[in-house]
């Protein structure tokens, strides 16, 4: 059985995990380890079932607790270099990763970890290096692309590859360009190493989605500029308009930003 849970999803720290009856792989480690043992304890889980973690990026939301996390569990970490560069100079950090638990990749290479089949892919953004991932399992497919500036044509082949998808939903236009933040913070959101708003994430899915896909999660959401609701609602609107109905075509869900999602199998 392959399932997928988010831990929490957005600025306050992001964690996503995968399993299988015996391997288990978290996608960024975000949010504290403290919080996480819990989850896993409230979920009946343990640390102990992971048996490799994943980082798609070095911005604090996405590391804070990886090097904590690894060594406390003895977890192998991989990344591209530039991400692993830029997680020890992130002083957000405090326990790095021990270089004998150093894993390198490289950006487009496929590698096997356990039941895992991983195939790493560029996501633009303004951090030292950004991949997404799809991960081949049991016949399923799941594809992860979070704090996304554009939408590249690699990432609509990878989209279209999807059964089951994770993509950033980070912001409503209208209300990060009448919101507090100042000009030079709108301005990076928006711009091409930013974040995905929610239009821009519908057109991508609606484009690019084939029959294969079964579910989408939207993650990432701002709490100052978005909400779950009018993120899914402009998301089912732009879907309707190329004739596409959430819950019907696929599955629409957003991920909460501090709190788990449940567990969702991923079946064939």
């Amino acid at each position: 059985m392959f399932r997928f849970i988010s831990f929490g999803s957005g600025s306050s720290g992001n964690c996503y995990y995968l399993s299988t009856d015996k391997d288990g792989i978290i996608i960024d480690t975000g949010i504290g380890l403290r919080s996480l043992k819990k989850f896993f304890h409230d979920y009946g889980m343990r640390l102990a079932e992971v048996k490799n973690v994943l980082v798609t990026h070095d911005h604090a939301d996405h590391v804070k607790s990886v090097g904590s996390l690894s060594t406390d569990f003895h977890l192998p970490v991989y990344t591209t270099r530039k991400v692993h560069a830029g997680i020890l100079g992130n002083y957000c950090v405090r326990k790095k990763i021990l270089p004998e638990l150093t894993r390198y990749i490289e950006v487009g290479e496929t590698f096997q970890l356990g039941d895992f089949t991983i195939t790493s892919f560029p996501v633009p953004h303004d951090s030292s290096d950004n991949v997404g991932y799809k991960i081949v399992c049991e016949g399923v497919t799941f594809c992860l692309m979070t704090d996304v500036g554009h939408v590249t044509d690699e990432m609509k082949r990878y989209i279209g590859e999807a059964n089951y998808l994770v993509i950033e939903a980070n912001h409503d236009e209208e209300m990060l360009r009448h919101g507090p933040y100042p000009q030079y913070l709108k301005d990076r959101i928006m711009g091409a190493e930013g974040h995905l708003s929610n239009k821009d994430c519908a057109t991508a899915l609606a484009e690019n989605a084939t029959p294969a896909l079964k579910h989408v999660w939207l993650c990432h959401l701002s709490e100052e500029n978005n909400h779950p609701e009018l993120a899914r609602k402009t998301v089912e609107m732009v879907l309707h308009g190329y004739g596409l109905l959430s819950g019907k075509d696929f599955k629409l869900d957003v991920l909460k930003r501090k709190m788990p999602s449940g567990v969702f199998e991923l079946k064939p």
